[in-house]
This record gives C-alpha cells, structure tokens and sequence, in this order.
C-alpha cells in the first residue's frame, strides 16, 4: 500500500476541474488526501502506457478522476478490444478483468484489488454448466456476463442486461439455458416466448431491494421516476416505473430528466450520473456494493507503479471464452 501523498500547489491546480465537477461528493476535508492519488495516477498511466476502465459503479473519485473509459459491461467488453495501450487497470470486478484479457490476450490486465469478486459470478461454475447440458442435450447456453471465464468458455452466447433479450431472441429456438442471475432470466422470461431454464444466482446488492421500499418512498414523493435494474426482484421491477440496463438507466434520466428519480441500483451509480443531470433530484436509499468499493485510488496507483495483481487465464480458456464474447457483441451492436 502507498504510503500517504502530499497536496502540493501542483497537485491542487492540476485537479481542480475534477473537483469541482465532483465537489459535491467528496468533502471538502478529504479533497487533500484524494487530490494527490488521482493527479500521481493521472501522470504515471501516461509514462507507464496504461488505460483504466471503470465500471459505472464505481466512486465519482475514480469514475471523473482516474479514469479513461467508463461504462457497463458490454461497452468496458469492447473498448477493452479496442484500446491501443499496453496496459489494462480494470476498476470493477474480477469477472470484468478476466473480460478485459480474454478480448485483449496480448495485453496486460490488472485488477487493483483480487478480493474484488461478484456474487453472481461466485453462483455457478464450467462444471455447473457442463452438468446442466447433460440434463438438457442440444439446449444452447446463454450466460449473463457476471460470470468467471471458465464459465464463459463453456457457453454458447453471452449476454448483458442491456441485450439479453435480443441475445436468447436471435438463437430462434424454443428454448435456452439462461444463467446465472435468476431474476434477470425472470425479466428476459416476461419479455419473450422463449422457455427459460435458469438457475439460483442473485445479486447481492439488487436482491436487497424490496417492494415495500418502493411503496414507502412513493409516499414521501408523489411525483417519484423509479428506475430498476433488472437484477432486481420481480415485484419491484413491477412497483417502478422502468426497468433496464445500467446505460438503459443513464439514458432515461438523460432524455426524460425526471423531476425526482430514485435508481434502484448500487450507490455510486446514481451519484455518477446525478453529476451529468444536476438539474434532477436523486433520492438515495441504495444499497453499496462491497465489491466495487474495495477498488480505491491507492490500489490503483499501486497496480501502476507494482504491475500488481496480473489477470492470467490458459490460452484454451481464452480462445473458448472469447467467442462467445464475440457473439454476444456482435448481436449488441445490431440495430
């Protein structure tokens, strides 16, 4: 770990626009012990020819302080391809990094805290897979991509929240394996014809939300845009007001700017894009993820500086979970 940085004259004037930006975040008390990570990392990705992606759960600190491409997980799957430089730093998950190297094998990728995992991903194995095809021979495997790459390589399509639907639409047949988050198979259930076999995996974070919270918040405010995630439960996808992915969510407060609205996802998340829409009220009953907030500043530069905590996967895993990544972007990127 870093030993604590000084907040020079430097340091300050060289990270004043994203205070202000993030002002409303960060207190003003720990501004000098922030400022001085962001700018020492800012300057050593440049020398050490290094990218960071963050996922948009991520603290404001990192997402407009650190980092170069931010997003959810099928757009981190692609710029992680896309990226010219030599070195990965993924602030997200495990299963985000091992994404990141099976797209860009010849690359480094490194994940600032290894302890960073997913319950979903924790949910299911390649064995677990392998056991489930036996059970339904010639039934193709759609996986969600909160899942490890050994997962992945046994999979036919994955998938994101943001297309999953269309991913188990454009197989045509009758029926899929949909894994792991059980309610998201729920959603996609609801939302197509397609049989859906799915198994018991839930998101620790979304699975903590529940229809009596919606219901007690739309009395203290009657005028109230609730957005799910659809990792959410079933009855309080159906108490809100949409449902969608994480850049379905950014986009909806974008375009409509709802007076008051209440994202029913991670923390972070919403003070994220509160900080793109000033003008809408977010309220914030959310719920933290402890895996996404145990990436922090120091951890980062500690990556830069040490090459620490290397993401490495076998060629075969690579090659095998790589295409059904491929798959899955391809019918992303479909209109």
């Amino acid at each position: 770990m870093q030993s604590q940085l000084n907040f020079t004259e430097e340091v300050k004037n060289n990270t004043s626009d994203i205070y202000k930006r993030i002002k409303n975040f960060v207190p003003d008390i720990e501004w000098p012990f922030v400022a001085p990570y962001i700018y020492e990392i800012n300057k050593l990705k440049k020398e050490t020819n290094s990218v960071i992606l963050a996922h948009n759960y991520q603290t404001p600190q990192i997402f407009y302080g650190v980092a170069d491409i931010v997003g959810d997980s099928l757009a981190l799957a692609i710029k992680a391809a896309e990226v010219k430089e030599e070195n990965i730093i993924m602030c997200g998950v495990h299963f985000m990094a091992e994404t990141a190297k099976i797209m860009s094998p010849e690359k480094k990728v490194y994940l600032p805290d290894m302890r960073a995992g997913c319950s979903l991903a924790a949910s299911i194995t390649g064995e677990d897979i392998r056991k489930l095809k036996k059970q339904h021979p010639g039934v193709p495997v759609v996986t969600y991509v909160n899942t490890t790459a050994d997962v992945k390589a046994e999979t036919d399509i994955c998938c994101t929240s943001a297309n999953a639907v269309k991913v188990v639409e454009s197989l045509g047949v009758k029926k899929v394996i949909f894994l792991p988050d059980e309610y998201l198979a729920k959603y996609v259930a609801s939302k197509t014809n397609v049989e859906i076999i799915s198994w018991h995996g839930k998101c620790e974070v979304h699975e903590k939300f529940s229809e009596k919270e919606i219901h007690e918040l739309r009395k203290n405010y009657p005028d109230l845009t609730i957005i799910a995630h659809p990792e959410c439960p079933p009855d309080v996808i159906n108490a809100s007001d949409f449902a969608g992915s994480t850049s379905h969510m950014v986009n909806y407060v974008k375009e409509k700017k709802p007076k008051n609205v209440f994202l029913v996802t991670e923390c972070s998340m919403s003070d994220n894009v509160e900080i793109e829409n000033p003008d809408v009220n977010f309220v914030k009953p959310c719920n933290l993820c402890p895996h996404m907030k145990s990436i922090e500043l120091p951890k980062i530069l500690d990556c830069l500086k040490n090459k620490t905590n290397e993401i490495l996967i076998d060629f075969d895993t690579i090659n095998r979970a790589r295409s059904s990544i491929e798959r899955m972007i391809a019918i992303g990127r479909q209109d």
